[in-house]
């Protein structure tokens, strides 16, 4: 099995128990070996609330790092505030918790996300 058949098996698994609806978005992450991006969604709308990626501004010179992603997860989580959102159900789109998704989602929820 390749590795991205591989991450979409993981996916697949998590999505069966991660929906987001209009009370409670789901943060999803899409890690490149580039970029980093985060998306609020709302599932039964099918809409996004709020996203934010490190392709934004001074953040896409800098290259992908831990310190990036802890950036992104900051402004998702303002602009996901600023859209009414306080709480989501975390959508690691089956990468590993470890790393820059996990300084993503610590960075969300210093910023007042709450999952």
């Amino acid at each position: 099995m390749s590795r991205s058949a591989a991450r979409t098996r993981r996916q697949r698994r998590v999505r069966k128990s991660v929906r987001g609806s209009a009370s409670r978005p789901r943060l999803a992450i899409f890690r490149s070996n580039k970029y980093i991006y985060a998306q609020v969604i709302d599932d039964d709308a099918g809409s996004t609330l709020a996203s934010a990626s490190s392709l934004e501004g001074d953040l896409r010179d800098k290259g992908l790092s831990v310190e990036t992603a802890t950036e992104v997860g900051r402004i998702v989580a303002e602009r996901a505030k600023d859209a009414g959102v306080d709480t989501v159900v975390f959508d690691r789109g089956g990468f590993a918790y470890h790393g820059r998704v996990k300084a993503l989602a610590d960075a969300a929820r210093d910023a007042g996300l709450d999952f």
